[in-house]
């Protein structure tokens, strides 16, 4: 028997109880229908990411950003493409810290872009500033080692 995994749906955040051998087989959200993962980062108020960050048991990193922020604007695209070759092993969240300056506040948010690697609503680590695809995937890597002695 394989090990479920609670998984927090990215649109109407009811938390699913998905295979771990079958999350890459296009898992649909037992309450909305929707499919869990679409290889791209989910944009979250504060509520929702709280949910995301205590109600899953993959890893979530969050980019917590701003509309005004020329790095940002610059990372997104590599963001982007790193949602696409991470899940469904990791959810990748973008933090509007503009728009949900609670959430900022909360995580202590001093410069933007800050990315923020979680698992099961614990802080694993954080990283300030842009990055290049094949650094942040690094890092990425780096941050995950914890996870993967569990």
């Amino acid at each position: 028997m394989t090990e479920s995994l609670h998984i927090v749906c990215p649109h109407c955040l009811a938390r699913n109880r998905v295979p771990a051998d079958r999350l890459a087989d296009g898992a649909r959200c037992g309450k909305c229908r929707t499919a869990l993962f679409s290889a791209k980062p989910v944009n979250v108020d504060a509520t929702a990411l709280q949910r995301m960050l205590n109600g899953n048991d993959i890893p979530v990193v969050v980019d917590f950003w701003a509309p005004w922020c020329g790095p940002c604007k610059m990372f997104a695209p590599v963001y982007q493409q790193a949602a696409g070759r991470l899940e469904p092993r990791v959810r990748l969240l973008k933090c509007d810290t503009q728009a949900q300056p609670e959430a900022g506040a909360r995580y202590g948010i001093r410069s933007i872009p800050t990315l923020a690697v979680f698992h099961h609503g614990r802080e694993l680590g954080r990283q300030a500033g842009a990055m290049p695809l094949a650094a942040f995937l690094q890092w990425i890597e780096t941050q995950l080692k914890p996870v993967a002695a569990e």
